[in-house]
């Protein structure tokens, strides 16, 4: 039976952990993530769930005791935002190549500097090579879906990959919304238990975890850690329908929103879509034909079916909530692009960076973009080489 009840991103990801009750959790504190170490560790206190809390000095320690406990055979995860992730550097590639299947919370916050706490996608944007998958959410339903599924697709045999679950910073991390919670017994049904094939503590098998490997074997662990990256896609189509079966709510790479006869579209990431959304149905009743695609899947990069599903249009706006610093752009806007280029879409492109550092992002501004969409349609540019949404002048 389905519970209706009001709770931050922060809440609603923590209750999923809970229902999970997983072995381990290695946390440190930073904003806008710290709310959920600190909701697991009162469950733990309160007797709710039995998992393992370790209290470390620093991120970088964190993701080394998550791989530690991941890689003794316990189902691992923990939780950081901004400058805690990009402390962890160094050991997301480790977790990664030795294929782990920790499950990371990441709260979307700025990088620093200028010291920020706000909503961006620098963080996570930062790390997308790192190997480990990437889902997004726009709201907190869909944050709390997402931890439940998390799990399934990175322990799946032919994936075993880290996963980062993420949300955007205060938006939907700190804000109350309505939410459908599933009963314990589904969830812990779904999920299953944890056995994993092999581990340091498994008595009866001698191996290592993070050897050195040289030249002759190297390049193929890294091909077939891309496989696992390229498997990760029917799994997570797999799993979303199982998760369909047992909540009703259905997901996929990504979202098409009034996409189907679309002339003009936006692609974004996260809790700014509400916002697209809003605009979309506002220009609809204008008559204008304009839709958005919400990608929910970032790692693996879904651009062949990106690109399928914005064949039809005349122009669009890829948002880009990071700066890419490499005066083009950013991460979604290199990626899709290219993307379109090999599908030899028509559409004329254009890439567009937005709410940086918390920055507002209006129903106008958006409808702003497609009137100009429909202007670059016809062959007229105002957005010019490099637009920043809601730049203050001068």
């Amino acid at each position: 039976m389905a519970i209706k009840e009001r709770m931050s991103g922060n809440e609603a990801v923590s209750h999923a952990i809970g229902q999970i009750n997983p072995d381990v959790m290695p946390a440190f504190p930073i904003t806008p993530s710290t709310e959920i170490p600190q909701f697991v560790s009162t469950m733990i206190a309160n007797g709710e769930i039995d998992t393992e809390f370790i209290p470390v000095e620093s991120e970088h320690s964190s993701m080394s005791a998550a791989i530690g406990s991941s890689a003794a055979g316990a189902r691992t995860l923990t939780a950081t935002s901004s400058c805690g992730l990009a402390l962890m550097w160094e050991v997301l590639y480790v977790a990664a190549s030795n294929r782990l299947p920790i499950m990371m919370q990441v709260v979307n916050r700025a990088l620093s500097g200028p010291i920020n706490i706000n909503a961006e996608h620098s963080d996570s944007m930062g790390a997308r090579d790192s190997g480990w998958l990437q889902i997004y959410a726009e709201n907190n339903q869909e944050a709390y879906d997402n931890t439940i599924q998390a799990y399934r697709i990175a322990e799946h045999p032919d994936v075993k990959l880290p996963i980062m679950v993420c949300q955007d910073g205060f938006i939907t991390s700190h804000a109350v919304e309505n939410i459908t919670l599933l009963e314990d017994e589904p969830v812990k049904a779904f999920v299953g238990e944890y056995n994993p094939e092999h581990y340091l503590l498994r008595e009866d098998e001698t191996m290592s975890v993070g050897p050195y490997a040289l030249s002759p074997f190297c390049m193929e662990a890294k091909r077939a850690q891309a496989q696992a990256m390229m498997n990760a896609k029917k799994v997570i189509l797999d799993v979303a329908k199982e998760f369909e079966a047992i909540s009703g709510r259905s997901y996929g790479f990504f979202e098409e929103y009034r996409l189907e006869d679309a002339e003009y579209a936006l692609v974004a990431i996260g809790s700014a879509c509400g916002t697209i959304k809003d605009a979309i149905d506002k220009l609809r009743e204008q008559g204008m034909k304009v839709g958005l695609l919400k990608v929910r899947v970032f790692r693996p990069f879904p651009g062949e079916e990106m690109a399928n599903a914005l064949k039809a249009c005349k122009a669009i706006a890829i948002m880009d909530r990071c700066e890419g610093y490499n005066g083009n752009g950013g991460p979604l806007g290199a990626e899709l692009t290219a993307a379109l280029y090999r599908a030899k879409a028509t559409a004329e492109v254009v890439n567009i960076i937005y709410g940086l550092s918390g920055r507002d992002v209006t129903v106008g501004d958006i409808e702003g973009i497609y009137e100009k969409l429909v202007k670059l349609a016809e062959g007229e540019n105002l957005f010019g080489t490099y637009p920043y949404l809601g730049l203050r002048s001068r």
